[in-house]
């Protein structure tokens, strides 16, 4: 069912990002009503706004005097998302100014309150700026970390408007949970892997698999929202937004993200392997390419074993080599058979790599790989369980980061 959603837009050039946002949560079915400042209306216009949203757009507190507009509006909400947040809006909020329609808004919503702020690099960086982004967290808004990336002019670095596709996937999340999330991973560093390997055959051929890469991005996002220093290997993910305020690091086989974990893993808290790893590879690759010869039936490829990245993390551990690492976290896309169904096989799998939690997902038609939503279940090595049910990739990140967080506590 569709929820009532405030977007607010202040006077910056990312304002015309709005509108792309708008457009999206109008389409998953929720009620938008878009609150511009007087300054973000030289960006867009007022028509724009209301063609999108299908509402009034104003902008003044004397506006619907009769309807009360600046209580009833931030009353009713169910979520409110200020989208660009520029460092004057985050100003006005933080020392809880009411001299327009959005900002006495703010102060009248009881809902959870996204902003994602846009400015140049010298702006966010700023004392006071870091001040209220500190104090508007501290009372319980989201405030999101922005993007780095090409800025007014050309000027480049932090500041950057985080893309519409990840502030909408943010404001379905808060929608879902029904409270803010939580800013409790800060000083972590979070080491997560995405996306599915490619074992060469021949220099255009490869053994592959159907992972997007979109669940581990989803991980690292929310991760990093929720203060954490993270770094993402990413495995052929052409084509996925790198995460706002995340390193990415891209990997191609099996051989180079095992190579890239051990190199990085003595740095990090906490591990994630939701990449999809190839078990084998072949034993050698073609230097030209493997023609098709009409006269004889194709060569047969033989195959070895991959190393067991997530096994041989665990092993690093109990030797003292991670003195970091407090939680390894592994991912299991497993179909049942007729020895045993899906949960038979992860219990197995858990047993066998000796990883902290395991995160299990039912694959086959059209589940899980290449698809924007996710369920399953959460395994620990303690014996629990936890049902991890249907929702977007977004909201099973954030359970997986809840117990990831809840790992690190305990360990701490």
């Amino acid at each position: 069912m569709g929820k009532r959603v405030i977007v607010g837009v202040s006077g910056g050039i990312a304002a015309y990002k709005a509108c792309s946002l708008v457009r999206q949560l109008k389409e998953a079915g929720h009620q938008v009503r878009v609150m511009p400042t007087e300054s973000a209306l030289n960006f867009v216009g007022a028509a724009t706004f209301e063609a999108l949203s299908g509402e009034p757009v104003r902008t003044g507190v004397f506006a619907d005097v009769p309807e009360v507009a600046h209580v009833r509006l931030g009353q009713g909400a169910d979520l409110v998302v200020v989208a660009p947040a520029t460092a004057d809006l985050l100003a006005r909020a933080a020392s809880g100014r009411a001299d327009d329609l959005l900002t006495a808004t703010l102060l009248t919503a009881h809902c959870p309150v996204l902003f994602a702020p846009a400015m140049h690099t010298e702006m966010w960086l700023h004392p006071a700026t870091v001040d209220n982004v500190a104090t508007l967290r501290r009372r319980g808004a989201v405030v999101l970390d922005p993007a780095s990336g090409r800025l007014t002019g050309a000027d480049s670095g932090p500041g950057r408007l985080p893309e519409p596709d990840e502030i909408a996937a943010f404001a379905e999340l808060l929608l879902a949970r029904g409270d803010a999330l939580p800013r409790d991973l800060t000083g972590r560093r979070l080491l997560i892997t995405a996306g599915g390997t490619r074992e060469p055959l021949d220099p255009v051929r490869f053994i592959g698999n159907l992972s997007s890469g979109k669940q581990g991005y989803a991980v690292a996002r929310v991760a990093a929202q929720r203060g954490a220093e993270v770094t993402l290997i990413g495995a052929n993910t052409t084509g996925l937004v790198n995460p706002a305020g995340v390193d990415v690091v891209p990997v191609g086989s099996a051989t180079q993200l095992a190579e890239t974990v051990a190199k990085l893993a003595p740095e990090a808290d906490a591990l994630v392997m939701a990449a999809a790893v190839a078990d084998f590879r072949p034993s050698a690759v073609a230097e030209s390419k493997m023609k098709k010869d009409a006269d004889s039936e194709p060569s047969r490829i033989d195959l070895v074993r991959n190393d067991d990245i997530l096994a041989a993390t665990v092993r690093a551990r109990a030797d003292s080599e991670l003195p970091r690492m407090a939680a390894i976290v592994g991912f299991a896309a497993e179909t049942g058979d007729a020895r045993g169904d899906v949960l038979f096989h992860a219990r197995a799998k858990l047993a066998r790599k000796g990883c902290d939690l395991l995160v299990v997902n039912a694959v086959g038609n059209g589940r899980a790989f290449e698809v924007d939503d996710n369920a399953g279940w959460l395994l620990g090595a303690d014996g629990s369980e936890t049902v991890l049910g249907h929702g977007s990739k977004t909201l099973m990140a954030s359970r997986i980061v809840d117990a990831v967080a809840g790992a690190l506590r305990e360990r701490s």
